[in-house]
This record gives C-alpha cells, structure tokens and sequence, in this order.
C-alpha cells in the first residue's frame, strides 16, 4: 500500500478497553500484510487499557497517558485533542484509524480534520437517536459520521443511519463487528462448558454507563441482590474499577453470600466466564455484541441501545433501569425454558469474524486512489 509513492503508515488511536479488543483484530491484519502502523495510546482507561494490549500482544508506539483521578470530559478532551495533534503534526501518518464512540475516538477524529489527515471510523452508524443517552457516546458517533472519510459498519443498519444523514454511500461498507473476530480468536478451540443442570444458573453482570451513575445504579443493584436471593442463581460481577460505580454497587451487593464481586476481569477470563454463563445482564455495548456468539441471552440495562439488531434477532432484551422491571424480565426468562431456549438460539447479526480483512481490504484499496482525502478544515 503506497500513496504518493511513499508507504502508508497508518496510527491507530486506542484509549479503552473495548477499543483494545476491537481493534487488536485491524492492528494484527495490517501487521499481517506488513502495512507500517503506529500505535497511539491515550491511556483513557489505565490498567484495563494495559492488560487488554497484553492480551493481544499490542505495545504501544506512543503512550499520552492522559487519564487524570475523577476528570471531567472536557479537561480529557482537550487534553486529548492538544497531544494528538502534537503526535499527527510530528508523525504525519496517511490515515487514522479510530473504533466506537468514545471521548479518545472523537479527539483524534477532531485533531486529524485539523491536520488534514484521513480518518477511518470502525464501528460505525450506530445510533440511539437520543443525544444524551448513551452519554457522550451518542454524540460522539455522530460527531465521527462527519468527520471520517471512512466508515466501517458493523450491520447493514449501520450504513443505513449514515446514509440518512448524507453520508455519501461510497465511503460507508458493511463489515461485521471485529468484536467477533476478537471473540473467537481468543476462544479459538475452547468450547463452552456444558450447560447441563449445574444446580445454580450462572449470571454475568457488568454496569458502568455514565447515565446511571448513583440512584439509578444503586437501584440497579437492588434488582441484581433480588434476583441473587434466588436459589437456583448465582451472579457473578466484575466490578468497574470507576470510583462512581463502586460506591453505589458495592455496599449494596458485597456483603451478598450469592454474589461474587471481583475487579474488572481481563479479556481472556470476562470471555471464558462468557461462554460459561446462563444470561448476562448489561449496559455494555460489546457483551451485547459478544454474546450471541455464545449462545448467552442478553438482558441491557439501559433505556435505549444502538445495537438494535440483537433485539431484532431475539438476541438480547431491551430491560431499562427499574429494577421491579430487570427482577421480572430476567426471572420470566430463567423459569421459561422456551423463551430461554429462543434467545439462545437467535443468530447473531453481528458478524463471522472476518471484518478485520475487510476494514483492511477497503483502507488498502482507498489509500491507493487519489480521491482518499480528508473533509476541509474548518476555518
């Protein structure tokens, strides 16, 4: 891949733990076909970030380390936006590649417009069509549906919502989640234990959204404490390391003998305990992504989703945050073995764990034309 006559180097921008896992698969690929590619941590997440890039064998190139104890957005924006534009102004890459909808995607989004570099958005087209929920994220995936050149949809439902905002339909390809890809090259032949009466049933919970941060997570907790005084149930509950969901999570649930509160997992172990649950209980976008390909019902845990097609496919439910609601949802669904059986079964519409050679595909092909060129600065 060469533009200008020059190799490509393409930066990669990494700042989460999702962002990790997503884009391990594109960082592999490009490395695969000997691509020149540099990786740009921000270090949005810390100790999760760290051990998910070691998962994947991933070394950052360049770590901004930008994480500061309880900052707000706006000082992580801009304090993200300033240093990649120090690092795009330095390195002068042909393209930047970013995932998903967070504060570090939307940045270095933002900083390549001014650098006048490309920008290859993976994950993208995923709407809520409610700005504040979820939060930032809603309003970070349509900031990128302007400012990338390059939009890399999941589903076909993607490329539909960026159509209908005026995104210009050669720039947008359906591709499948690399969630998957990621997913099942960490599985590789490990099967799933097997799902036989084990006299408990195994649930795997995970919350940390913004939006329900104090009396809604608190409430939240109530619901997961109802349904752990069941006795055929046992929850399992990686806690996020956010001082915000600690001290609405914990003092609710620590002290629970049928509840297992543990720090955050690393990938290969939140996969395995995965493939081994019976439901999981959510607000996280990638579990909603990741286990279909298990065979794991999905209850969310929020009002909305982006992620409409694993409701669509009968994947996951839709729960919201009352907690009589989540109790109810989730113990209709253990006492139906039907229903049960209906989700589990549901196909996954989230891909077959090849959307990493596509991404590559489209980018080598894009950067080799002259009419890859990023929007105009603004003035």
């Amino acid at each position: 891949m060469e533009t200008n006559g020059l190799p490509a180097t393409v930066m990669v921008c990494i700042g989460t733990r999702p962002e990790a896992i997503k884009l391990a698969p594109v960082v592999h690929e490009l490395g695969r076909r000997g691509i020149p590619t540099l990786i740009v941590a921000s270090g949005q997440h810390r100790e999760m970030l760290d051990e998910t890039l070691g998962v994947f064998n991933i070394t950052p190139d360049i770590d901004l380390r930008l994480m500061r104890d309880r900052q707000t957005l706006a000082e992580l924006t801009a304090s993200a936006i300033s240093a990649l534009d120090r690092v795009l102004a330095s390195e002068r890459p042909n393209a930047v590649i970013v995932q998903g909808d967070t504060t570090t995607a939307m940045a270095a989004a933002l900083a390549a417009l001014y650098q006048q570099v490309p920008v290859a958005h993976v994950e993208a087209g995923l709407r809520t069509g409610v700005l504040a929920n979820p939060f930032p994220e809603e309003a970070n995936r349509r900031l990128l549906g302007q400012l990338a050149t390059w939009h890399f949809c999941p589903t076909t439902a993607g490329r539909a919502n960026l159509l209908r905002e005026g995104v210009s339909s050669d720039s947008v390809h359906v591709t499948g989640n690399t969630v998957i890809d990621a997913a099942l090259s960490v599985a590789g032949s490990w099967q799933r234990a097997d799902q036989s009466p084990r006299g408990q049933r195994q649930v795997l919970v995970t919350l940390h959204r913004r939006e329900s941060h104090g009396e809604i997570l608190r409430r939240i907790s109530e619901a997961i404490a109802r349904l752990a005084a069941r006795t055929d149930v046992h929850v399992t509950f990686p806690v996020h390391r956010s001082p915000a969901v600690r001290e609405s999570v914990i003092p609710v649930l620590g002290a629970d003998p049928n509840v297992t509160l543990s720090e955050p997992f690393d990938y290969t172990t939140m996969i395995r305990h995965l493939a081994d649950a019976d439901l999981v209980l959510t607000d996280s976008g990638g579990l909603q992504e990741e286990a279909p390909a298990f065979d794991v019902p999905v209850l969310v845990l929020r009002e909305t989703t982006e992620r409409p097609e694993g409701v669509a496919a009968g994947c996951s439910v839709v729960c919201g945050t009352d907690p009589d609601r989540i109790f109810a949802t989730a113990s209709a669904l253990l006492d139906d073995a039907d229903a049960y059986e209906r989700m589990a079964r549901a196909e996954n519409p989230y891909g077959d764990g090849r959307a990493a050679e596509r991404i590559v595909d489209e980018l080598t092909d894009a950067l080799a034309m002259p009419a890859a060129q990023p929007a105009a600065a603004a003035t």
